[in-house]
């Protein structure tokens, strides 16, 4: 059974490393080309890889493992996402698109702030490189950690002699492939195989629950009334105010997630930014009801058949090797390492153009030129990698625990920073630098506090990104009325 699907996953590896070294040839002769595929991509291209980018391991083991461990009540994770997820194409796409392009065609968020804000480039360039570095390296790990998980269940023993876990194994395995096709081939490498990547993950998420309702498996245990747990399919069942508040704004760290906001920069033309979004979201409604649909039927199928699933963020995992043929198993496995690795790709690449362009030219080689930025970018890359592999080399790690983090860490410092300065012509570098390290700070405090899991006085914890994205907001409304002298230019 593993042979058969050890081929599906190795021709999957092949493919990845295949469409990098196509791109290879295509676009990395420049910095425009290599960190945003020379402002080229097609609609359909942007789309899918955002969607791939964004929604990462969690979608196929974090979310479902929510909805298995308590319920439907979890959805409103996804509901959040995609109401989160449709204003940002409306708000941010557009506006940056045009303005990173006419305000000295910056190729980085960073870059783009520093010609928005001149007074204050440097600190805003460094600072939000530092941001950018630590919070990436988390995210970065989630996937791993996911990618760890995936060897650990389904080849557990197959590779005695490799003198390391099976988990640290898929921790490497995956590293080593991403890197691969990633350090090649740029953007545009990212980019379409995060395309192809996300055909894969939504196909998954069709058919998995599916077959586990209706197909030889179905007749079994997927009635969804099985779970005899009370309110399991209730939205609202121990639904609190803030277990409300904290899950719908998840869709608040959107405006803030850099490797999400990225494709905006490199669709072909402006115009073709609402093609994108209808694709984008079409994807997006889907994926999600899949993977909402994977965590409702998988417990309904593990409890009638009395079985036991000792991490429920394996659910999908379990289920792929149980309910079919080892081929199509590879297949959906190939599903579960396309969502991871398609998100580590994106944040690697992001977290290296920071690293480069607002580092490393910044302060070392301001007249470096294009072949050694982007092989400067290569190293970053790899950099990135080695420190998220060290931070996910905890094998009791959760993969929704530390995209939770992370999600909240961006969406709180780059969020209100984004909306305002390409909505707002009197926001001024001051208050661009005073939101950006209110939010980072706000957030990480929280964390340190405990106040994401228990609340003084209160029954549960708030997440953090909303005390952060408020505090963000309110910093830089603040200071940029303290300091504002003149109106900020800005394209209209």
């Amino acid at each position: 059974m593993q042979t058969g699907t050890l081929i599906s996953l190795a021709l999957y590896f092949i493919l990845m490393i295949a469409i990098g070294l196509w791109a290879w040839k295509r676009s990395t002769d420049t910095s425009e080309g290599y960190l945003l595929a020379g402002r080229n991509l097609h609609p359909a291209v942007a789309a899918l890889s955002a969607g791939a980018s964004d929604m990462s391991g969690w979608l196929l083991l974090g979310l479902p493992g929510a909805l298995y461990a308590a319920g439907l009540v979890e959805a409103w994770i996804g509901i959040g996402l995609f109401v989160g997820a449709f204003a940002n194409w409306i708000l941010v796409a557009p506006r940056l698109r045009k303005q990173t392009e006419e305000l000295g065609n910056a190729l980085t968020i960073p870059e783009f702030l520093a010609n928005r804000f001149p007074e204050k480039a440097v600190a805003l360039r460094v600072i939000s490189a530092l941001i950018v570095v630590v919070f990436f390296a988390v995210y970065t790990a989630a996937g791993l950690v996911g990618g760890g998980k995936l060897f650990e269940t389904s080849f557990a023993g197959l590779f005695p002699d490799m003198g390391m876990s099976d988990y640290m194994l898929g921790i490497w395995v995956t590293c080593l492939v991403v890197l691969a096709y990633t350090m090649v081939g740029g953007f545009l490498a990212v980019s379409l195989t995060d395309f192809v990547q996300g055909l894969i993950m939504v196909t998954a998420l069709i058919v998995m629950p599916l077959v586990v309702m209706f197909g030889e498996g179905g007749s079994a245990g997927g009635s969804l009334t099985d779970v005899q747990v009370p309110g399991f399919l209730s939205l609202t069942q121990g639904l609190t105010a803030l277990g409300y508040i904290s899950a719908v704004t998840w869709g608040l760290g959107y405006f803030g997630q850099r490797h999400i906001i990225v494709r905006f920069m490199a669709i072909d033309t402006v115009e073709r930014v609402k093609v994108a979004r209808n694709i984008g979201m079409t994807w997006m409604g889907v994926a999600l009801l899949g993977s909402i649909g994977i965590g409702i039927a998988g417990r309904a199928f593990v409890d009638r058949n009395g079985m036991v699933v000792d991490d429920p963020e394996t659910i999908f995992i379990v289920l792929a090797n149980l309910l079919f043929h080892p081929l199509i198993t590879g297949f959906l496995l190939a599903a579960l390492l396309a969502a991871i690795m398609s998100t580590i790709s994106s944040q690697l690449l992001v977290a290296s153009s920071s690293l480069t362009e607002d580092f490393y030219k910044l302060f070392f080689r301001k007249n470096a030129g294009e072949r050694e930025s982007v092989n400067i970018g290569r190293v970053c890359v790899a950099l990135v990698a080695l420190a998220a592999i060290i931070i996910a080399s905890d094998p009791e790690s959760e993969v929704l625990g530390l995209v939770s983090n992370a999600w909240a860490g961006f969406g709180a410092a780059f969020g209100p920073l984004i909306l305002l300065s390409l909505t707002w012509k009197r926001m001024t570098g001051a208050g661009a630098v005073a939101g950006l390290v209110t939010g980072a700070g706000v957030v990480a405090a929280w964390i340190a506090l405990g106040w994401n899991a228990q609340l003084p006085g209160f029954d549960g914890g708030l997440y953090e990104i909303v005390p952060g994205f408020i505090a963000a907001w309110l910093a830089t409304w603040l200071v940029s009325k303290a300091t504002s002298t003149r109106e900020a230019a800005i394209p209209s």
